[in-house]
C-alpha cells in the first residue's frame, strides 16, 4: 500500500510538471511571437528593416548600399537644389527679435546608385529616410525648430530612375531677425532665412535654388497681423568658419509694418490730449480749479498712454523710436500748457498787487496834502471879506496868493507824477503790463508750433 500510494503522488507531481513546462512554453512562444510582430512593424522605425520587408526593386536598388557615403564620393561635390513654401509666419517678436515660421522644405539631388530601368518614379514611406544617404542642411539662426510628426513624421521620399531623389519636410522653426525699431511703428525690417550644410563644405556638397527667385512660394499670399511683405529675393553664397568654407543659401524678405492701427491706438488719442490741454486758454484765469484740473488730467493720461505703448516692446534697448519723440512731443506740449496757466495767474497776481499799492501810495499822498486844498480853496473868499482900508493893493495881494497856491500845486503835481512813474517802472520790471494777453498770444502760438513740428515729424519718418 504505502508502494502504490508513493506511486500515485509520484505520478500527479509529473503531471503537474508538465503542465507547468506546457504553460512557460505557451507564453514565452506568444512573447516571442508579440515582439517580432512588433519589431517587423515598427523596426523601420530605427531603420532595421529587412529586405523581405522591401519590394524587389527596392531590394535591388538597397543591395550594397552605403548610407553613410555621400554620393560622387571621391569624384566630385553633390549639388543640391533646393525650394521652399513658406506656409505661414505665426508670430513675429520685437521683444525676442525673431520670427516663427512653418515652411516646407524640399531638396534635390542625384544618386547614381539609385538608377533603376523604366521611367517611373517609387514613392517611399517617409521612414525609409533611415536606409539612405541625406543632406545635412540645418538653419543657422534658429532658436527652435521641430519636425511635424501628425500622424506620421512629415517627410517625403521619392526616388526617380535617374537617381534623382526628392526629400522632403515640414518644419516649424523659431528664427533670429535683427531689427531696427527707430522709426518704430514706421519702420522696414529685413529678415533672412539660411540654409547651410553642417559638416559638408564645398568640396563635398553645393547648394542652389533649383528656379531663381521663383524657389519660394508663399510670401505673395502671406496675410500677417501688423506687416505685410513688401519685397523678397533669393541668393547663393558660402559660409566661412574655422573649419572651413561651406555652401549657404539665403532668403531675404521686407516687412513693412502696417501704421494705421497705430495711427488710431495712439497717435490720435495723444494728438487730441493735446487739443484738450488747449482748452484752458479760453477759460478766465480766475477758474483756477477748472484750469488747474485740465491741466493735471491731461498730463496723467499722456503719462497712461505712455506708458502702455511701451508694454508691447523691450522694456531695456537702446532705440529712441519714432513712437517715443511723437508722445514725449505731446508730453511737452501738455506740459506747457499747465505751465503757461501758472505764469498767467502768477503775472495776474503780481499786476494786481502793484496797482493796490498804487492806490494806497495815492491815498497815503492825498491825506499828506489835504491841507493845502482847504488853503487853496478859501483864499477867494479872503480876497472879499477885506477891509475897505486895504484896498489901495487889492492886485497885489491877490496876485501874491495865487502865486503861492500855484506854486503849492505845482509841486503837488511833481509829487504825484514821481509817484506813478516809479509804480509804472516797477510794474513793467516785474510783471506784464495785461497778463490776459498771455492766453492770447498761446492761443495761437501753441497750435502753430505744433502743427511745424507735425510737420516737420512725418516728414523725416516718411520720407528718410
Amino acid at each position: 500500500m504505502i508502494c502504490i500510494s508513493d506511486l500515485h503522488s509520484y505520478q500527479s507531481s509529473g503531471l503537474h510538471y508538465h503542465r507547468m513546462l506546457l504553460n512557460l512554453l505557451f507564453w514565452t512562444s506568444l512573447f516571442l511571437l508579440i515582439t517580432n510582430g512588433e519589431r517587423g512593424f515598427y523596426g523601420n522605425q530605427y531603420g532595421e528593416w529587412n529586405d523581405s520587408q522591401l519590394q524587389p526593386t527596392i531590394q535591388k536598388l538597397m543591395k550594397g548600399y552605403n548610407r553613410y557615403l555621400r554620393p560622387n564620393f571621391n569624384e566630385g561635390p553633390v549639388e543640391i537644389g533646393m525650394s521652399l513654401d513658406i506656409a505661414s509666419i505665426d508670430a513675429i517678436s520685437e521683444i525676442n527679435m525673431d520670427y516663427t515660421a512653418t515652411i516646407f522644405l524640399r531638396q534635390r539631388w542625384r544618386d547614381s546608385r539609385l538608377i533603376f530601368p523604366g521611367n517611373e518614379s517609387l514613392s517611399l514611406d517617409g521612414r525609409l529616410v533611415s536606409l539612405l544617404w541625406i543632406p545635412d542642411t540645418f538653419i543657422p539662426d534658429s532658436k527652435r525648430s521641430f519636425l511635424h510628426d501628425v500622424t506620421v513624421e512629415n517627410r517625403l521620399i521619392r526616388i526617380f530612375s535617374n537617381g534623382t531623389v526628392l526629400y522632403a519636410l515640414r518644419i516649424t522653426a523659431t528664427i533670429a531677425c535683427n531689427m531696427d525699431l527707430t522709426k518704430y511703428p514706421m519702420d522696414r525690417q529685413e529678415c533672412t532665412l539660411q540654409l547651410e550644410s553642417w559638416g559638408y563644405n564645398l568640396e563635398d556638397v553645393v547648394f542652389y535654388w533649383t528656379r531663381g527667385n521663383d524657389s519660394v512660394k508663399g510670401l505673395d499670399t502671406l496675410r500677417l497681423a501688423q506687416y505685410s511683405v513688401e519685397s523678397y529675393y533669393t541668393s547663393v553664397t558660402k559660409a566661412v568658419y574655422e573649419t572651413g568654407l561651406y555652401p549657404k543659401l539665403i532668403l531675404h524678405f521686407a516687412l513693412r509694418r502696417n501704421v494705421l492701427f497705430f495711427i488710431l491706438e495712439t497717435y490720435v488719442p495723444s494728438t487730441l490730449l493735446v487739443v484738450l490741454s488747449w482748452v484752458s486758454f479760453w477759460i478766465s484765469q480766475s477758474s483756477v480749479p477748472a484750469r488747474t484740473c485740465i491741466g493735471v488730467t491731461t498730463v496723467l493720461t499722456m503719462t497712461t498712454l505712455m506708458m502702455g505703448a511701451r508694454t508691447s516692446l523691450p522694456n531695456a534697448n537702446c532705440f529712441i523710436k519714432a513712437i517715443d519723440v511723437y508722445l514725449g512731443i505731446c508730453f511737452t506740449f501738455i506740459f506747457g500748457a499747465l505751465l503757461e496757466y501758472a505764469c498767467a495767474h502768477f503775472c495776474t497776481m503780481q499786476h494786481q498787487t502793484i496797482i493796490d499799492v498804487q492806490r494806497e501810495l495815492l491815498k497815503e499822498f492825498e491825506e499828506s496834502n489835504g491841507t493845502t486844498h482847504l488853503v487853496s480853496s478859501m483864499s477867494p473868499r479872503k480876497m472879499k471879506t477885506e477891509d475897505s482900508t486895504k484896498q489901495e493893493k487889492p492886485e497885489q495881494t491877490v496876485t501874491c496868493e495865487e502865486n503861492e497856491a500855484v506854486e503849492q500845486t505845482k509841486e503837488k503835481g511833481c509829487g504825484l507824477t514821481t509817484v506813478k512813474q516809479m509804480s509804472r517802472r516797477a510794474a513793467s520790471m516785474m510783471s506784464v503790463e495785461n497778463p490776459h494777453n498771455i492766453d492770447r498770444h498761446a492761443r495761437i502760438l501753441f497750435p502753430m508750433a505744433f502743427l511745424l513740428i507735425n510737420i516737420f515729424y512725418w516728414l523725416y519718418y516718411l520720407l528718410f
